[in-house]
């Protein structure tokens, strides 16, 4: 093994560096397609109500329009035309039916979309539609409207207890609180859109900004009611998403439609308002958490309530109240969960859905309990770590959590954390230190991957899996080199395209777990070809003792006794040999606990007088099995911590509840970290192979990497200033 860096547990860089550095990376926005045209919404100016008349008379006359597309005059979608709104088996349909009526829902939503032969001139032609309404009073503000919350559908979020309700209130030592998490936006650099373009009356190519070109393929065969096979999605890179395209949205399905009316290509990109309206969000919640606690700090009961805005026109729902119910030990827990309908766009998860939210109400209480107790933070949670998981009564896959908090407090340096807050000062700065645990459920799932060795050596590997930018084709490359025995230059993993074998969506941390899967078993399925065609080569050896190092294969006693794959193929007279091989998850999660960890510390410094917040220095501490790749775990652990500090210190959608418009819909005044807010991040990982969930022995990273920070940098806070701040973000106004 020459290259360490190449196999599983190395600080490989990532395959597709230079395609992206150079802008040799395609992005679904820069394609181009014979007879392209463009798309571009027109948006309600209304928050509910219905529309009397529409007049498009003015853009239909402009230069270059090829047609104004609406309810008035848009094809039948034929999934549409039933009472409900399209689904699918997925979840993922587009709920709310695009151009198909003339009811308005919240404000911003598309009303029509104007196709010209140039994008200048669509948006231009797009100011020039016109609406009249029937207004209907609207609700947009979640505070006045909890009294409204309704039990969710979901069986996994219906009301919980384990033990006895409410029983913190019997504890000695206990505390309640309330806790605000406002909207947040997406916002990644690449804006959402699609180019559809029909081939046929029922076959369609689509290139997509999506974490799942088959989920995509799915919903538009089931929309439009024509054959899977006929749908062809294309989406090898992705600029970023974080949730906001794990579903196909009613904009694309508008375009889609729209191509149709003009059997022409359509491409909508659309603007950095409108994703703030059509595109998803993490939703506004109110949450309360009541703890209580024996003086010895052992937990007595812990209720956690949670309110959560939703649309007036589906459900969503997220795990806000999950991670309460087994975090810690607790002999009484009971969680409830709210959606509350109004008249605003669906939610959809963001990155950590619901475990981010949760965790800042509940890892921000437990620090509250930790002074009134007057017991050191990180004591209080070993206290109360639970030696499995109490609330399916299942033994951990794998749990280092303890030695995680070891790991992280040795960094940060939590020996000079000031026992009082408000008790320290650098450079007339006061100074204080935090910290919060973080889980999320560690999935695999079905996936498939085709392996190809060809006679010059190198190694195709395909699967439709997405990469929203973790680095998924450099993991897939390493466990690959790993398994083979190869070079990882000589080695290619191609994704993003229906025509792959089957992936699932790239969301909730599982595409390590599930499609490195499929890539181990496929390769080990060619190992085991290329080993029965060897013919005498290797005819003392037993299979399962080979060693495959550089491109061959040979007997692990006899170094003589070997044989390159490349003349294995000669040998049988093959260019190439293939093996297709599906990797399920087997009854492991009926027997274990999975979870991934992590643990945040963070150092703040407040000014005094102005109250502004400065992260010094931050330490995410990963407990998340193998670690495939160091360089790009790190860079997804830097990635979450810097969304985290913008969950805590700086992201807030602020909506005019009079209009139900969001009034800081731009980069300008939708605030999130630059370089200037963010401090040296140190990155560790306990790295202990989980031996249950797959192969590789990795879990999800994705989502621990944002999960705790929030409440590590308000409990940090505190220790500085003496101030709870309970309603993120916590800007200066909060603690002067």
């Amino acid at each position: 093994m020459k290259n360490k860096d190449e196999r599983i547990g190395g600080r490989m860089s990532r395959v597709d560096a230079q395609l992206k550095v150079t802008g040799a990376a395609k992005y679904f926005a820069e394609f181009e397609v014979p007879n392209l045209v463009y798309g571009v919404l027109v948006p309600s100016t209304i928050t509910k109500g219905t529309i009397k008349s529409l007049d498009t008379k003015k853009a239909e006359s402009a230069p270059g329009v090829l047609a104004v597309i609406s309810h008035l005059n848009a094809p039948k979608t034929p999934a549409y035309q039933t009472e409900e709104p399209s689904k699918t088996s997925s979840g993922r349909g587009p709920g709310m039916k695009a151009f198909h009526d003339n009811n308005i829902y919240f404000n911003g939503q598309p009303i029509a979309m104007v196709v010209a032969d140039t994008f200048e001139r669509a948006t231009y032609a797009a100011s020039l539609v016109t609406a009249q309404y029937e207004k209907s009073s609207h609700q947009t503000e979640l505070k006045s409207n909890l009294d409204k919350g309704i039990t969710p559908k979901s069986k996994s979020l219906q009301d919980y207890q384990r033990g006895q309700k409410d029983a913190y209130q019997t504890a000695p030592i206990k505390i309640e609180a309330e806790y605000i998490q406002p909207t947040e936006v997406h916002n990644p650099m690449e804006l959402h859109g699609i180019l559809a373009q029909w081939e046929g009356p029922d076959k369609i190519t689509v290139y997509a900004k999506t974490q799942g070109v088959k989920m995509t393929q799915q919903v538009i065969a089931d929309t439009f009611k024509i054959p899977k096979e006929n749908v062809s999605v294309h989406s090898q890179f992705v600029g970023g998403a974080f949730g906001m395209s794990l579903r196909v949205w009613p904009h694309e399905i508008a375009t889609i439609l729209a191509a149709q009316k003009v059997q022409r290509p359509v491409k909508l990109v659309i603007t950095r308002d409108q994703m703030f309206t059509i595109a998803g969000y993490r939703p506004h919640t109110h949450q309360k958490v009541g703890i209580g606690a024996n003086k010895d700090g052992k937990f007595v009961g812990i209720s956690h309530w949670a309110n959560v805005q939703n649309s007036n026109y589906e459900e969503f729902t997220e795990a806000t109240v999950g991670m309460t119910r087994f975090l810690y030990r607790s002999p009484n827990v009971n969680t409830t969960y709210r959606v509350v309908p109004l008249d605003i766009c669906t939610p959809i998860p963001m990155r950590g859905p619901g475990e981010a939210t949760g965790a800042f109400a509940l890892e921000s209480a437990i620090d509250e309990l930790s002074y009134a107790l007057n017991m050191d933070p990180i004591d209080l949670r070993i206290k109360n770590y639970p030696e499995k998981d109490p609330e399916q009564d299942l033994p951990w896959s794998s749990n280092h959590v303890r030695e995680a908090y070891q790991l992280g407090a040795d960094k940060i340096g939590w020996s000079n954390r000031p026992k009082e807050p408000r008790s320290k000062k650098e450079n007339g700065m006061w100074v204080g230190y935090g910290m919060a645990t973080g889980t999320f459920g560690a999935h695999r799932r079905e996936a498939t991957a085709r392996a190809q060795i060809k006679a010059d050596g190198t190694l195709l590997i395909q699967s439709a899996a997405s990469d929203i930018g973790p680095g998924t084709g450099t993991a897939m490359v390493q466990i690959a080199a790993e398994v083979m025995g190869m070079p990882a230059e000589r080695i290619k993993f191609e994704l993003g395209e229906t025509a792959f074998p089957y992936a699932p969506i790239q969301g909730g941390s599982a595409t390590v777990a599930s499609v490195g899967s499929a890539v181990h078993e496929a390769c080990m399925a060619l190992r085991q070809q290329l080993v029965e065609l060897s013919g005498n080569a290797l005819k003392k050896a037993k299979v399962d003792t080979l060693v495959y190092e550089e491109g061959r294969v040979r007997s692990p006693n006899d170094r003589s006794a070997s044989i390159a794959y490349t003349e294995i193929l000669k040998r049988n007279n093959l260019p190439m040999l293939e093996v297709t091989k599906e990797a399920k998850p087997g009854e492991e999660g009926k027997k274990f606990a999975m979870y991934s960890f992590s643990v945040h510390f963070v150092k703040v410094h407040v000014h005094p007088t102005t109250g502004v917040v400065r992260v010094k220095h931050a330490v995410a501490v990963a407990d998340a099995g193998t670690i495939v790749n160091h360089k790009t775990a790190s860079s997804q652990m830097m990635g979450g911590a810097v969304g985290g500090i913008g969950m805590a210190l700086q992201e807030e959608a602020v909506i005019d509840h009079r209009y139900g418009r969001y009034i800081n819909n731009d980069l300008a005044n939708y605030h999130v970290p630059v370089n200037a807010d963010i401090p040296d991040i140190d990155v560790l990982f306990v790295d202990k192979k989980d031996t249950y969930i797959n192969p590789m022995g990795a879990k999800g990273l994705g989502e621990i990497a944002i999960i705790g920070m929030a409440p590590a940098i308000a409990n940090a806070v505190y220790n500085a200033t003496g101030k709870r701040i309970r309603e993120l973000p916590i800007t200066p106004d909060k603690l002067i």
